[in-house]
């Protein structure tokens, strides 16, 4: 199966389950561990087995003080007995800790993996202007910071609140066995603690959330610095963006100094609670004692099952924060799991091939936040092998049509026609395998030359890759690099001017030798030599293929079977470039600026 399809086999499968549910964080945690119950059930039975030894221990520190205070005849084989129980419970702890943390963690690390790669896959299939309100910073603090608050989360289910529900029923199943009256001071003692956490749980989530959110503004704001370092510097405003950054590192560290103020008040209150009902225990059983209805050794029995309690509770109150936490974080998440404005490719027909007839039939388009309509009725009929040039100044539409015309959007009314298909009817995930775009800001990716130009196709023989080269004017640029293709570009390409990236671009569109080509500004930071020798390589091999060219350089459009001038998003006027100078309409007013 080709890498391709089995993505899109991915992408199907995540539409169709999705693990997150609004608002409902435990029921989302139990859902990512599916089909890891199994995994997690081995390790509960480990930690059964690792633990007894903390269990069994006041019962052997029982039997012993009672077998010495009874005063009766040789019970030392006795004592033997219990000690010897006891170490051999200790010594499986090795084994089974070492399994129980195994099993925990393939199942953690599992569930963990799955979120940031289904996250991944989730990304792919959004649509572009849902990405356009995404910011980087946030997104990244969701893939890293709230993916791991998850895991945390997980970890601590199954390391502490699994754990404290074994140990509170190992204590009162062992209390009740032996006194009711034990047990029901126990059940009545731990209401107090929890009515703690009752308290504390609004304030608690309101500064977890709130402290979320800071993170994820100040995680976006500087992702934003950096990338605003040279135009930064350009302009001396250094301070301008330091400030920027000081003012939400502030809001990070105060919202965390309330966090750690309250969870810090929060762990002190509980903990004199415990105390106080530690010393209440203590009086308790030393009455009963004195009384003769328990044994002497049964006070230390039932005191260390008392403190078991009372830790566990305390246990679950000072991981509460944590918890709220990673639910905050679930949610978080869920934002971008729950978000409906995806692609849906599964079904819709696929073209064997693209003739590259488009029809525009009064197509209107509005964005969902803008008050004004950025086309308007848009008429335009293009014939396979056409080639498109629109211009008009800067807001009229040109770009917008561009996107329509790549599917990245939908027109809000009129059709859209490929050869003869509604575009909203069409696999455009299948269509955009025969186009090829060079965007207006160019993009690339930290490898070589060689990757950039081959991004997607896993073979290209070297033979088409000197041709794309000598098409897209990049011969003697790659020549003159140290390693040639095999040149690293650096980062977002800033090893190399903006003339070589926009080609480098340019040859990656040809190389997918493609039936529509998409051309916006794909010249402009070409010099006039540059820019001739690619016209001249693009007059060959745009022969045969539908193209559509934005360009504010009048020698890039010249030659243009039609010129479409978009002005207030309709197209106003078209024709070549000899009958439009003709007219001396709008275009011809372009012109005389050679067009902007």
């Amino acid at each position: 199966m080709e890498p391709i399809e089995k993505n899109l086999e991915t992408m199907a499968a995540l539409e169709k389950e999705n693990k997150f549910y609004n608002n409902r964080p435990i029921k989302t945690l139990l859902t990512l561990y599916k089909g890891n119950y199994l995994k997690l059930l081995r390790a509960f039975v480990c930690f059964f087995v690792k633990h007894s030894p903390v269990w069994f221990t006041p019962i052997v520190a029982t039997n012993i003080i009672n077998i010495i205070s009874s005063g009766e005849g040789d019970q030392l084989h006795k004592i033997v007995i219990n000690v010897s129980i006891l170490l051999v419970l200790v010594l499986i702890n090795i084994p089974s800790n070492y399994l129980y943390i195994r099993y925990i963690s393939l199942a953690t690390r599992q569930v963990e993996s799955d979120i940031r790669i289904n996250l991944v896959k989730k990304l792919q299939v959004l649509s572009i202007p849902y990405h356009k309100h995404l910011q980087a910073g946030r997104l990244q603090a969701k893939v890293l910071r709230d993916v791991e608050a998850i895991t945390t989360l997980s970890t601590q289910f199954c390391n502490s609140i699994v754990p404290i529900i074994l140990n509170l029923t190992v204590a009162f199943t062992i209390t009740i066995s032996k006194n009711g009256s034990v047990a029901l001071f126990f059940a009545l003692s731990m209401p107090a603690c929890f009515f703690i956490v009752k308290l504390f749980r609004k304030r608690i989530r309101r500064t977890s959330r709130d402290f979320r959110k800071n993170i994820e503004e100040m995680s976006a704001t500087v992702s934003q610095m950096v990338e605003m370092v040279p135009i930064t510097r350009a302009h001396a405003l250094e301070q301008v963006e330091i400030d920027k950054v000081d003012s939400t590192v502030h809001k990070v560290k105060d919202t965390g100094y309330k966090v750690d103020v309250l969870n810090s008040f929060l762990g002190s209150c509980s903990w004199v609670s415990i105390q106080v009902l530690q010393v209440a225990c203590l009086l308790f059983t030393g009455y009963l004692a004195y009384k003769k209805e328990i044994q002497v050794g049964d006070i230390v029995l039932y005191q260390t099952y008392f403190a078991t309690v009372l830790n566990q509770v305390s246990a679950v109150i000072n991981i509460y924060p944590d918890i709220v936490k990673g639910f905050e974080s679930i949610n978080s998440v869920g934002e971008i799991f729950l978000a409906e404005d995806v692609e849906r490719h599964m079904g819709k027909k696929k073209l064997k091939q693209v003739e590259g007839h488009f029809e525009f039939n009064d197509v209107s388009f509005k964005y969902e936040d803008g008050l004004d309509l950025v086309l308007d009725e848009f008429n335009l009929d293009v014939k396979p092998g056409e080639c498109i040039a629109f211009v008009g100044e800067s807001g009229g539409g040109k770009t917008t049509l561009l996107n329509l015309l790549i599917g990245f959007m939908k027109p809000t009314k009129g059709t859209l026609l490929l050869d003869g298909q509604d575009m909203t009817t069409l696999d455009l995930h299948d269509y955009r395998r025969k186009i090829a775009m060079v965007p207006q800001n160019t993009i690339l990716f930290s490898g070589t030359i060689r990757d950039n130009i081959t991004y997607g196709i896993p073979t290209v023989s070297e033979e088409k890759l000197n041709e794309v080269i000598e098409a897209a004017a990049l011969k003697e640029v790659i020549e003159k690099l140290p390693y040639g293709l095999e040149t690293l570009v650096g980062e977002h390409g800033d090893m190399l001017s903006g003339g070589q990236k926009q080609r480098i671009a340019i040859a990656r569109a040809l190389v997918r030798d493609p039936s529509v080509i998409i051309l916006d500004e794909a010249t402009s930071a070409l010099d006039n030599q540059s820019e001739m020798h690619i016209q001249q390589a693009m007059k060959n091999l745009i022969k045969g293929r539908t193209t559509f060219v934005v360009a504010h350089r009048l020698s890039t459009i010249i030659d243009s079977d039609r010129i479409v001038v978009v002005s207030g998003g309709k197209n106003i006027e078209n024709g070549s470039y000899e009958e439009l100078m003709a007219k001396q309409g709008a275009f011809y007013e372009l012109a005389k600026g050679r067009i902007g």
